[in-house]
């Protein structure tokens, strides 16, 4: 098994252990995590140190470093899964780019925690103990986030509280399974599907196209669209209010940023449910991704498009 560690809140230390909110992320290593887990001892295990960082941070240059470590290991015979521990913030970004550009066969099981790694009641170690034992699991395959005793797929998962140590959900879909006593009870199947490639995504990420998230709401306006524009932004994602609906000032904004070659998709800002199609609408619905995962999906597409 090895466990790749890229920062975050588990790795996190407060000045004082009864401060939850105030600490500085990605302070201690990953083997030292291993090491504060004393179930874990004796367990074959191989850490390693793809990114120290806070995921507020995370980026395009450690999202493919930690694609080609996943990769790589995932190749071996020896290896029957990778963890990864990772920052609360960004953790959905990661596990859903990761699914879609790798859809392992083995397990590839995120962890993370709400509270730093010195708290005086710290989540990380269960977490992190979860998800080892999620990983060894024999039929287990693709990017799951194991949290708070629950199995997430990567295409569902989502933060959903800012502060609670249960902080995440996945959706209308539902939770892949529940880990009980040191057991996964599962409801749905593991993440499948067709791997998109490392190889068709470039490795130079300058080059990858700028795809960005403009937000409905009342009295909005077209500033951000002619900005983006400006700025050689290729597509927009446009989170909408209630079924992505799109105020008529933005509209109009939308419609000259598209006629000049812009992809735009219209997603929901609400918590759950789909954007539908709809008549006279000029814009595609990304149906039930959330906006940063339809931000994900359509750099992927314009990344993967033929010349």
């Amino acid at each position: 098994m090895v466990v790749l560690g890229t920062g975050g809140t588990i790795a996190g230390i407060a000045q004082t252990p009864a401060d939850n909110v105030h600490y500085s992320a990605a302070q201690i290593g990953v083997q030292q995590l291993l090491d504060a887990v004393p179930a874990l001892a004796g367990e074959s295990l191989e850490a390693e140190q793809v990114a120290q960082l806070d995921s507020k941070d995370m980026d395009y240059d450690v999202w493919l470093k930690l694609a080609q470590r996943i990769e790589f290991h995932l190749r071996r015979d020896d290896v029957a899964g990778v963890v990864v521990t990772h920052g609360t913030d960004t953790l959905e970004e990661t596990a859903y780019f990761l699914q879609r550009v790798l859809a392992p066969r083995k397990p590839v099981v995120f962890t993370a925690a709400m509270r730093p790694a010195n708290a005086m009641l710290r989540d990380g170690p269960q977490n992190l103990f979860d998800a080892v034992g999620v990983a060894r699991i024999d039929c287990a395959q693709g990017v799951v986030a194991v949290l708070a005793g629950a199995v997430h797929g990567a295409l569902d998962v989502r933060k959903v509280h800012s502060y609670r140590v249960d902080a995440f959900g996945s959706g209308d879909a539902g939770v892949l399974g529940r880990i009980e006593e040191g057991h996964l009870r599962r409801l749905r199947d593991w993440p499948s599907g067709t791997p998109i490639g490392l190889d068709r995504l470039g490795l130079d990420v300058t080059a990858w196209p700028l795809v960005e998230i403009i937000t409905g709401h009342a009295g909005v306006g077209g500033a951000l669209v002619q900005a983006a524009i400006g700025q050689g932004v290729r597509g927009l994602i446009v989170a909408g209010p209630g079924n992505g609906s799109v105020h008529h000032k933005l509209e109009a904004a939308l419609r000259f940023a598209q006629q000049r070659g812009l992809l735009i998709w219209r997603c929901t800002r609400c918590a759950d449910g789909p954007v539908f199609d709809e008549p006279g609408v000029p814009f595609a619905s990304a149906g039930s991704l959330t906006p940063v995962q339809a931000r994900i999906e359509m750099l992927l597409t314009l990344l993967t498009a033929p010349d």
